[in-house]
């Protein structure tokens, strides 16, 4: 007998990703807790990280978000998904060095004359937790400390960045953190640091099929081309991990109302049957904007050509209404006074605009300002 393979809508698929990132309900969680529904916060800009944090809660503020990274460290700022700056949980970082550095590594973009041999790219990375042990530097303390480690290579100035030249030792950073070596510091005034985190990462197969399990849980369905983007890896190879999950029965597969195959973890085949309802105020790089596919159905119509970058998410804060995105927003902050503006893309019901200026106050509570709403044009341009 041919086993039936279930069905999911997408209504259903995002109201799901929503009630389990605390953007349906709020969640009854610590920070970590609410990092770990994401399963990542991304945090290059730091204070967006706050507010994804903050707004999928009923109490929390930036000061407890700052407190969980800095005081109870249950909370890690490092170099996650796509080698960009995310918060994760610290309970989850074995997890996550295990699987970032068991991904792929393609060929250096670097020309030649910049980037390292494989031999002085493990010479560096010992380099690199050895000076951190213990330490929290600053990039030039830390390029000092590489100097005298690895010699005077490590440390010319050859690598673009921001019309300036890096250090050579700099461009292996995000590969420092992904093998758990890296991790940010507090800032020292202006300063960035670094420091070494205490993990051991898993083992590589594991912690891949931890990690495709956790991102099924809060994004699924979703394809291997997916997951492949989400964490800016081949999409071939991608496919062949998902296939030898589906092998193993990890995972299993979806079809969606149009006839299309998607994967979720094994079992986890349950969908709400209402779609979510509701207004709320996502910030720029939030995790659920970027992650959540396909990309068309999340900003639909005006939205897609409004709110994305050439097709790029999280480059303009959005309003979600109804679980899709239908304007953008954005916050200046002068004192305690936070100037919102919100575009809505079509006319707001009254309970809508009820809805907004709650989520509003929200803002101004995790940001702990006094926020003032103008619904009209966001002339701001998007996000670099």
């Amino acid at each position: 007998m041919t086993r039936r393979t279930p069905t999911a809508a997408w209504s259903g698929a995002n109201t799901r990703r929503m009630e389990r990132q605390g953007l349906a309900v709020p969640l009854a969680a610590a920070p970590a807790g609410i990092v770990e529904s994401m399963p990542a916060a991304h945090a290059q800009v730091l204070s967006a990280a706050e507010l994804s944090v903050g707004l999928r809660s009923r109490e929390l503020t930036r000061a407890d978000v700052r407190k969980a990274l800095w005081t109870d460290r249950t909370l890690v700022k490092t170099f996650g998904p796509r080698g960009t700056v995310h918060l994760v949980s610290a309970a989850e970082l074995d997890l996550w060095t295990g699987a970032l550095s068991a991904l792929p590594v393609g060929r250096s973009a670097h020309p030649e004359g910049v980037r390292m041999t494989p031999e002085q790219t493990e010479e560096v990375l010992a380099a690199i937790g050895e000076a951190l042990t213990g330490a929290e530097l600053t990039v030039d303390e830390l390029t000092d400390a590489v100097v005298a480690r690895a010699g005077a290579w490590a440390g010319e100035p050859v690598v673009p960045a921001f019309q300036t030249l890096w250090p050579r030792w700099r461009q292996v950073t995000h590969l420092a953190s992904h093998r758990g070596l890296l991790s940010f510091g507090q800032d020292r005034g202006r300063k960035v640091t670094y420091t070494r985190p205490d993990v051991t990462p898993l083992d590589g197969p594991a912690a891949l099929t931890a990690l495709v399990r956790r991102y099924l849980y809060a994004y699924g369905p979703a394809t291997a081309q997916h997951f492949a983007r989400w964490l800016a890896v081949s999409p071939r190879w991608a496919a062949g991990l998902f296939a030898h999950l589906a092998a193993d029965g990890t995972i299993e597969e979806v079809t969606d109302e149009d006839g299309g195959t998607a994967w979720v973890t094994a079992g986890d085949t349950a969908f709400p049957a209402r779609p979510v309802h509701g207004v709320r105020l996502l910030p720029y790089f939030d995790a659920f904007v970027i992650a959540s596919q396909p990309r068309e159905k999340l900003f639909p119509g005006a939205a897609y050509t409004r709110a994305l970058a050439g097709g790029q998410a999280g480059n303009f804060p959005v309003l979600l209404i109804d679980g899709t995105v239908a304007g953008v927003w954005h916050q200046r902050r002068s004192g305690r006074r936070i100037a919102v503006t919100v575009e809505p893309l079509a006319p707001m019901t009254a309970g809508q605009l009820q809805e907004l200026e709650q989520q509003v106050a929200r803002v101004g509570e995790v940001l702990e300002g006094k926020p003032e709403l103008t619904v009209g044009k966001v002339t701001v341009g998007g996000h670099a």
